[in-house]
């Protein structure tokens, strides 16, 4: 960087820092540490708090406290906000031209209607891209699962019940459908991300042809299920542990209505945890019965069942390991390349029990050599 460029980011820094002294004289030291670089965004987030968040509260900006919480695989960031009594909200900032935060808003609507505990929007500034939330604590399933599991089972009962109460709410028409052509664009992140990207080994005639084939294949399976409101990532990382039992629910702003099992497997076949498969099998069994008792349009034979549950994991899984490469080279988000072994197992397991999956499993074999050679592990 050049000593001109230097001193312009300086300059601009050094008057972003003083609008956000002026609205946070107490929390400048936490706000300025949380960002390697002060940007307009969070300028605009000052004015937003001071103007909006703090006469909800009935307090003076400078009494209001600011802590990031996380940011997620989107352009989200969450921010937790603390009125001078200690009562708490979570802002929400989601740029308006690259999330669609009336979807967030919308949905949070459905599943407080349905009886779920999602967090509710209390101040919906749309046009600005900031969005004031009730706040459902830090205790999320992934953290409880990891350091008690012992109350896993307690945890994934509560969050089958609670996932049953939304797929039983469904009302046709109401979400953005999970259509042919949304699985199919998904399904080419692999190619595109894992094979062409990460691994530098594009797709030949042949592999590519197989690839159409068994493409075709997942998708006429996830189309010919039933269709219910689908979270599209219903894990334990988006469940929090709320002091009643029942699970809250965040990162909801993509749900569409789409296949049945589509939660289910997201659920136990997630990117940070994995299951010994008998443990799997009998919470999936679980929610099979459960499910059908609730009058859902669960598959009477549960080999049927369980085969649709692991084929449209394998869609999901192969969406995952694009996905997860397209964060690193596109995002600049390499800490996601970690968890592609755990995705290759889920997908390669599958692959290897049908024979209409025969083609996949070969093809892994045939990657497996340029995924060694590039620092993964299968």
């Amino acid at each position: 960087m050049s000593e001109d460029q230097e001193k312009a980011r300086g300059l601009r820094n050094e008057t972003v820092n003083d609008k956000i002294r002026a609205f946070y004289p107490k929390a400048q030291a936490l706000i300025l540490m949380s960002f390697v670089l002060v940007t307009p965004r969070d300028a605009a987030l000052a004015d937003w708090v001071a103007a909006r968040a703090a006469p909800f509260f009935q307090a003076a900006p400078e009494a209001i406290r600011v802590e990031p919480v996380s940011a997620d695989a989107s352009f989200r960031r969450y921010f937790r906000i603390f009125s001078p009594e200690g009562a708490t909200r979570i802002l929400m900032d989601a740029p308006p031209d690259k999330e669609d935060n009336h979807a967030f808003a919308r949905v949070a609507d459905l599943m407080t209607e349905a009886g779920v505990r999602a967090p509710r929007v209390e101040i919906a500034d749309f046009d600005a891209g900031f969005l004031l939330l009730t706040d459902l604590g830090s205790a999320d399933y992934l953290g409880a699962l990891r350091k008690t599991p012992d109350r896993a089972d307690t945890l994934m009962r509560a969050a089958l019940e609670t996932l049953i109460r939304w797929q039983k709410s469904t009302r046709a028409g109401t979400l953005p459908p999970y259509d042919e052509a949304l699985l199919r664009r998904e399904l080419e992140l692999f190619p595109e991300w894992f094979m062409t990207r990460r691994l530098r080994r594009p797709p030949d005639k042949e592999q590519r042809a197989a690839l159409d084939a068994l493409f075709s294949v997942l998708v006429n399976a996830a189309l010919a299920q039933p269709r219910v409101f689908t979270h599209r990532d219903f894990m334990p990382r988006n469940l929090m542990v709320l002091e009643d039992g029942a699970p809250g629910v965040l990162d909801f702003q993509d749900a569409v209505e789409g296949p049945l099992t589509y939660d289910v497997v997201s659920l136990f076949r997630d990117a940070f945890l994995s299951w010994e498969e008998e443990q799997e099998l009998d919470w999936v069994v679980r929610y099979w019965e459960q499910a059908r008792s609730a009058g859902l349009p669960v598959r009477s034979d549960f080999g049927v069942f369980w085969q649709e549950y692991e084929w449209m994991g394998l869609q999901r899984h192969l969406k995952v390991l694009g996905i997860f490469c397209r964060l690193c080279y596109r995002d600049s988000k390499p800490r996601y390349l970690s968890d592609l072994p755990r995705f290759m197992q889920y997908a390669r397991k599958t692959a290897e029990r049908y024979s209409e999956l025969t083609p996949l499993a070969r093809l892994f074999d045939t990657l497996e050599n340029k995924a060694e050679e590039t620092f993964l592990t299968f």
